[in-house]
């Protein structure tokens, strides 16, 4: 990271529905690139993962928005950074198909910065 004071930024995931409706290769096919992603975004250069969180187990289905499958909250050098780890989605291959990953799930970026609270 950079001496530049880095974005905060969770990434918000969501399995969609056609996840849902796909035959269990396929399913097993989308989570390898699933995987392929999100250790895409753990290697980036410029990115430091912070933590994630995943509530699959109470959260249950398709979710198109809020709340999300899971997140990942990392610091990120900058704005064009924040953008090529959202597009691992667009370029990130599902088995041998046609299709990519942005099929089965989506992501939003929300930017921020860390808040830091003085002790008083």
């Amino acid at each position: 990271m950079s001496d530049k004071t880095p974005l905060r930024v969770l990434f918000c995931m969501g399995i969609n529905q056609n996840f849902m409706d796909a035959p269990r290769e396929e399913q097993l096919d989308v989570w390898a690139a699933f995987g392929e992603m999100w250790n895409g975004i753990h290697d980036m250069d410029g990115v430091e993962v912070i933590g994630n969180m995943d509530d699959d187990q109470s959260m249950v289905g398709p979710s198109s928005g809020y709340p999300w499958t899971t997140y990942l909250l990392a610091d990120v050098k900058d704005y064009d950074t924040v953008c090529a780890c959202c597009n691992l989605f667009r370029s990130t291959e599902v088995g041998k198909g046609p299709y990519k990953l942005w099929r089965y799930a989506k992501v939003e970026a929300r930017i921020g910065r860390e808040l830091i609270v003085q002790r008083a």
